[in-house]
C-alpha cells in the first residue's frame, strides 16, 4: 500500500455484466463461429503500482465500497485543484468482484454536499496504463488538449469532478455496459469517502463518443442499479447506441482507423472469453497485430492498424449472425437495453456522423420519449466526430448547470 493510503470497508450487494464498444463491433461484423476450445485471451500487464491491486476479501464488499484512498499529487492541467484515487469494488461480466478506480479533482472553492460531475473520458486503449488515473500523470496529449478545457469549466463553477477508470482493471477497451456500472460504482464511492464530503452531494454525468457510450449505459441502468443515487442530470453525446449496425455498416473494407477495430475486439473478448475466443479467429498477421497493441494506447493502435481490414487478420469470415456474436452485441446496445432513464438528459451529435449509426440515436431518444422520459436532443452539424464534441461542450456544460441549480429540464420529444 502506497504512502497515504487506508483502507476503509463498508458493505452491500452486487452484481454486473457485460460490456462493448462502437467499433468493436467491426471484427464481430465478419461473424466468426466460436470454435470448440477457446484461446485464452491476451490480457494487459499488470500495474506495478499496488494501489490497484484488489485486496484479500473482495467478494465481502459490494457495489461502490471504498477500498483505498490516497492524495495525489497537483496537476498543472488543473491548477488549485486536490487530487484523490479511490480504490472501489464491482464486478466484471461474469459476476466475479473486480477492484475499480476513479480519480477524484476537488477545486478550492467546492461547498460541503456541492455537485458532483462524473466525466466519463474518451479512452482508447488496451493498456491499463492509458487509462485516466494514470494517463494523467503521464501527459497524454489526449486527455490535456481534448478534455481539460471543458473539465477546468467544471472546476470553476465548483463541481467536484469523477473520472473513473471505465474500462475496468483489464482495460476491457468497447466494455459498455461494464463502462456504465464502473461509473455508477464510482459515484457509490466518491460519495462513501468521508474525505471528499460528498455524502449528500447532487450528481451529475457526463461523456462523449466511447465515454457517451459508457455515460448512456450508466443512465438507463441507474433506475434499477442505483436508484439510491440523486443523478440531477446526464449529458451524452456522439453515443453508438446500437453495434450490430454500426458493424454492418462499415463493412470489411480496409479502414484508416481499423487499429481501433482489432483493440474493441480484442477488449472485448477479455470481457467474454466464451462467447467472443478472437484470438482463435486470426490468422499470423491478425495475432502478430494484437501482440504488438495489447498494452497500447491510442496512437499506437492506429498506426498499427491503420489501412487494415478484417479479411487481412481473420482466418475465417461471414456469419455476421452467430449467436454467440448477437448476444453479446445486443447486451451492449443501448438501443436494445430496455432500461429508461429517469434523470433528464441532454443529447447531442451530427446528423451526419459517418461513424455511428444516426438512425440508432434517433429510434432510441424517441423510445425514451414515449415512456415519458425528459429528453433534450440537439443536433449540430459538423464534418466529423470529434468536432461535435467541441461544439456541443459548452451547451452540455451549461444544461447540467441548470440542473445543479434546480431548473426544470427542457424537453424537446416529437
Amino acid at each position: 500500500m502506497p504512502m497515504g493510503s487506508k483502507r476503509v470497508s463498508n458493505p452491500l450487494p452486487h452484481r454486473l455484466r457485460r460490456g462493448a464498444t462502437a467499433l468493436a463491433a467491426v471484427l464481430a461484423l465478419a461473424g466468426w463461429v466460436a470454435p470448440a476450445a477457446a484461446a485464452a485471451p491476451v490480457y494487459p500487464a499488470a500495474a506495478q503500482d499496488p494501489f490497484y491491486t484488489a485486496p484479500a476479501g473482495l467478494g465481502e464488499r459490494s457495489d461502490g465500497d471504498v477500498l483505498a484512498v490516497r492524495p495525489m499529487p497537483a496537476l498543472a492541467a488543473f491548477p488549485n485543484t486536490a487530487v484523490w484515487q479511490l480504490e472501489f469494488r464491482s464486478t466484471n461480466s461474469e459476476g466475479r468482484p473486480i477492484a475499480a478506480v476513479t480519480t477524484v479533482l476537488s477545486p478550492p472553492n467546492r461547498q460541503p454536499n456541492g455537485p458532483l460531475l462524473s466525466y466519463q473520458h474518451i479512452v482508447n486503449a488496451l493498456g491499463t496504463r492509458c487509462a485516466p488515473s494514470r494517463a494523467l500523470y503521464t501527459g497524454d496529449p489526449d486527455l490535456m488538449i481534448r478534455e481539460a478545457p471543458a473539465l477546468n469549466v467544471a472546476l470553476s463553477r465548483g463541481w467536484t469532478v469523477a473520472l473513473p477508470d471505465h474500462l475496468g482493471p483489464t482495460s476491457a477497451y468497447g466494455a459498455a455496459r461494464l463502462g456504465g456500472q464502473i461509473t455508477l460504482d464510482g459515484i457509490r464511492a466518491a460519495q462513501r469517502a468521508p474525505e471528499l464530503g460528498l455524502s449528500g452531494s447532487p450528481v451529475a454525468m457526463a461523456g462523449y463518443s466511447g465515454g457517451g457510450m459508457a455515460t448512456a449505459f450508466a443512465a438507463a441502468l441507474a433506475p434499477t442499479y442505483a436508484p439510491e443515487l440523486n443523478i440531477v442530470g446526464v449529458a451524452q453525446g456522439g453515443v453508438p447506441m446500437n453495434l450490430g449496425k454500426m458493424a454492418r455498416a462499415l463493412g470489411t473494407a480496409p479502414h484508416p482507423v481499423f487499429g481501433l477495430a482489432l483493440a474493441a475486439a480484442i477488449g472485448l473478448e477479455r470481457e467474454y472469453p466464451d462467447e467472443l475466443p478472437i484470438g482463435e479467429q486470426l490468422n499470423d498477421r491478425g495475432l502478430a497485430m494484437r501482440d504488438a497493441i495489447a498494452n497500447a494506447c491510442t496512437n499506437q493502435i492506429l498506426a498499427t492498424g491503420a489501412g487494415r481490414s478484417v479479411d487481412e487478420v481473420a482466418t475465417s469470415t461471414g456469419l455476421f449472425d452467430s449467436p454467440a456474436v448477437q448476444r453479446v452485441l445486443d447486451d451492449n446496445s443501448v438501443e436494445v437495453y430496455p432500461g429508461v432513464p429517469t434523470a433528464p438528459i441532454f443529447e447531442w451529435h451530427s446528423p451526419t456522423d459517418a461513424l455511428i449509426p444516426v438512425d440508432s440515436i434517433d429510434a432510441t431518444v424517441q423510445r425514451y420519449c414515449r415512456a415519458g422520459a425528459t429528453i433534450q436532443s440537439e443536433l449540430f452539424p459538423s464534418p466529423d466526430h470529434l468536432t461535435t464534441a467541441v461544439l456541443g461542450a459548452p451547451r452540455a456544460l451549461d444544461y447540467l448547470d441548470a440542473r445543479f441549480r434546480g431548473e426544470p429540464a427542457p424537453r424537446n420529444c416529437p
